[in-house]
């Protein structure tokens, strides 16, 4: 968590120094203090003017304060920091940090960290492939400094992709990974996200409108927490970042039954999000359907019970959460499916509630359990969304 935590972010001369903003404002929004310090160059990429006014702190640029000749003190911000992130890192920066250079004041400020120094590289291709450049990251890494790369690539034999900064919000994701208390390190979780799609014929299918926004919030709060992950996600367009998840993409109800059904044995949980389609054609075309001026009739037949299947193998040290998007009667509804399927406790969300459901970016939900009832959320985040449901998850383990 970063609510409250004092962070340094420095800002070098890169093209990139658009996205400190961002970053700025992504921290902030978490609770975050942040001083920015940035170098000589960086001031003609983005003005501190910009940069005070998110934070709400003069930006430290020099030795001494311009207006009143103020000593601006590195060794305080040493030790003041909880961390110290540089984004964008050129590679001349890197290259001072690794050689001990202390020539402007964020290297100074870097030199005199107490706090756990994160590291953001930023320049062109070639020059982040340059046999100088991974030398001098090795060398940052080996004095515990941590390096965030850009999700894409391997580091050293695949460098496509590299080279620009990692985005904004995984930037921060990982200062955020950094400071969360790992209650679910040596745990295993299966999650299920995003929509099935059932083919009808080489070009259309029966689908729904969900874009696994929530179960992959849910994948990304259970890895960020310690915890191991076997994410099994129909077809959405969201990428996972933590290297804690394991990904599976399925297209179908029945390839996600049997991606979950035999992961589930190996983990202590499972949070079944995944908006699994109930019926499928019961016979796909070879080729496409045409056009003619007759009705189509499309005889369906139901798709594997994935959440019953998984709550008759639950063993009595696994624990499974459901989810229920109801339309009507929804606590009724919800009950019924708690009971049927085995689950622990289920997760109730309606399309009754505006800003929840499908396609959003926030969610309001309800828990409804056999021993607690029902407990009811406000409208938040689906990644506060996630917390919520994983601290409820994490109450239950065994």
């Amino acid at each position: 968590m970063l609510a409250g935590k004092k962070i340094v972010l420095g800002i070098t001369g890169s093209i990139a120094a658009y996205k400190a903003c961002l970053i700025i404002r992504s921290l902030v929004k978490e609770g975050a203090e942040v001083q920015v310090v940035i170098t000589p160059s960086g001031k003609e990429f983005i003005t501190p003017l910009t940069l005070s006014t998110l934070t709400g702190k003069p930006v430290v640029s020099e030795f001494f304060s311009r207006s009143d000749g103020t000593w601006n003190s590195h060794v305080q911000l040493g030790l003041w920091a909880d961390a110290m992130l540089i984004a964008p890192a050129t590679a001349s920066t890197i290259g001072k940090m690794a050689g001990g250079v202390a020539d402007n004041m964020l290297l100074t400020t870097y030199l005199s960290m107490k706090a756990p120094v994160f590291v953001a590289p930023a320049m062109d291709l070639d020059m982040y492939a340059h046999p100088a450049t991974q030398r001098n990251l090795d060398i940052l890494r080996s004095w515990g400094n941590h390096i965030i790369e850009p999700a894409s690539g391997e580091l050293a034999s695949h460098l496509e992709g590299k080279g620009r900064m990692e985005e904004p919000q995984n930037i921060v994701r990982t200062l955020d990974d950094f400071f969360t208390q790992k209650d679910l390190l040596g745990r295993k979780i299966l999650v299920t996200a995003g929509p099935t799609y059932e083919r009808l014929d080489p070009v259309r299918f029966l689908g729904n409108y969900s874009s696994g926004k929530m179960g992959l919030a849910l994948a990304e709060e259970c890895a960020r927490r310690g915890a191991s992950v076997e994410l099994v996600c129909g077809p959405v367009q969201l990428e996972t970042f933590s290297p804690r998840v394991t990904r599976t993409n399925v297209e179908s109800a029945a390839q996600m039954c049997e991606a979950a059904v035999s992961r589930f044995p190996s983990c202590d949980a499972a949070i079944l999000c995944a908006a699994v389609a109930d019926f499928t054609p019961a016979e796909v075309a070879p080729q496409k359907i045409r056009h003619t001026g007759d009705g189509l009739t499309l005889r369906l037949q139901p798709t594997a019970d994935i959440a019953a299947t998984l709550g008759s193998q639950k063993r009595p040290d696994q624990r499974l959460v459901g989810f229920a998007l109801e339309t009507c009667d929804e606590t009724e509804h919800a009950s019924q499916k708690l009971r049927q399927k085995n689950f622990d406790f289920i997760v109730l969300n309606s399309l009754n509630d505006k800003g929840a459901g499908f396609r959003c970016d926030t969610n309001k939900i309800s828990f409804i359990s056999f021993s607690h009832g029902r407990k009811d959320f406000p409208l938040k985040p689906k990644t506060e969304v996630a917390r919520d449901i994983v601290d409820e998850l994490k109450e239950i383990l065994p």
